[in-house]
């Protein structure tokens, strides 16, 4: 199976299944010399880990990682770092009811068509538990791009028909509730109508921001590697993800030139800067030094227990009601899972702009020669 690697530079290849012995990921690309422990990685797996709120899974997980190699007296070395996350509470006999029929909106169906066969466990690679490796691997691009003035802030903007007011936006509590939402107010409506959803045996989807700030303009290339092709691809990536937009996004259709277009000036130091940022800090491709903004679109937890119609792996029509420990609505563990694609995104590209201009290459190898 192909398709579980990531990157050009800083590149990470994630394995292992929802109901195996582990899971995890390798990093190679890591420069040397980054001071790395395993709390590092681990503040960033807690917040996706289930069992948070009775609104996620009650698969009671740890998540406790183990670095196995690459790290030596807390740094990295240069070489591949491997992560793996032990699975500790598996219950595969929650799916052997599935295991000849098909759940609608999962990917069973197409893995059978594709490959002949499937792990029905759990859904085997399409697992939602498969982002463990996203997220390990993107602590790590995240604290390399710490040091470097690079920031990243994910939240829950929208959880079905409650979507968060910017006026009440307040960063600090996006951690006091358990939807990761900045808008207590916003936070407490969503709460309501995932109760009655809950009560009906349904689901609800949402929707995730991600703002970026202090990278550099320059990064992405032109035609095929846009940076923002490449958020697109990264977040698109993510299982339960059916739209991405950036800036004014699907908006910026409904708008005018003047309405939509960035103006420029310059700052104190002359400077250019952008006026307005309705291209999300990407222009043509290529970062443009504003704060990036994107949104990412998730679709309800298709693993419910209300009656759904389907079929049997001979074709027969059946009806189906999903058992097993599932979250009611994806989107607050999701939350850490697009911040980290956006990591390994923004660092792949900085490291790959390195190279981009031959006077900076010379500046960098000058005092080697």
């Amino acid at each position: 199976m192909n398709g579980s690697t990531f990157g050009n530079i800083f590149k990470i290849t994630t394995w292992g299944e929802s109901h195996g012995k582990a899971i995890g990921v390798v990093i190679d690309g890591c420069p040397a010399g980054l001071s790395l422990c395993e709390e590092d990685i681990q503040k960033f797996l807690n917040r996706r880990k289930p069992g948070q709120s009775r609104y996620t899974t009650k698969r009671q997980e740890a998540d406790q990682v183990e670095i196995l190699s690459g790290v030596f007296e807390g740094k990295t070395t240069g070489t591949p770092i491997s992560l793996m996350v032990p699975n500790t509470d598996q219950r595969s006999r929650d799916y052997t009811e599935i295991a000849e029929s098909y759940r609608p909106g999962h990917a069973d169906l197409n893995y059978d068509r594709k490959y002949g066969f499937r792990d029905y466990r759990g859904g085997g690679r399409s697992s939602g538990r498969e982002t463990i490796g996203r997220v390990a691997a993107g602590a790590v691009a995240s604290k390399i791009l710490k040091e470097l003035g690079i920031s990243l802030t994910a939240y829950t903007c929208a959880i079905g028909p409650v979507t968060i007011d910017p006026r009440h936006f307040d960063k600090e509590e996006i951690f006091r509730n358990p939807l990761y939402m900045p808008d207590s107010q916003a936070a407490l409506r969503a709460q309501e109508c995932l109760e009655q959803a809950m009560k009906e045996t349904n689901s609800l989807g949402g929707m995730v921001e991600c703002v970026i700030t202090g990278v550099p303009a320059g990064l992405g290339e032109p035609v095929f590697d846009k940076l923002d092709a490449t958020l697109a691809k990264a977040i698109l990536s993510i299982g339960a993800v059916k739209g991405f937009e950036i800036g004014s996004g699907m908006d910026a259709a409904r708008s005018t030139g003047l309405e939509n277009n960035d103006g420029y000036d310059t700052d104190e130091q002359g400077k250019p800067v952008k006026i307005t940022n309705h291209s999300g800090g990407i222009t043509g491709g290529i970062s443009d030094g504003a704060p990036i903004i994107f949104r990412a679109a998730f679709k309800p937890t298709p693993s419910i227990a209300a009656p759904q119609k389907t079929i049997n792996r001979k074709g027969e029509p059946m009806e189906i009601r999903i058992k097993g420990r599932h979250d009611p609505i994806i989107v607050p563990r999701a939350v850490v899972v697009v911040e980290s694609m956006a990591a390994l995104v923004i660092l792949d590209a900085l490291l790959g702009s390195m190279t981009a201009r031959m006077d900076r290459i010379k500046d960098f190898f000058a005092p080697l020669l």
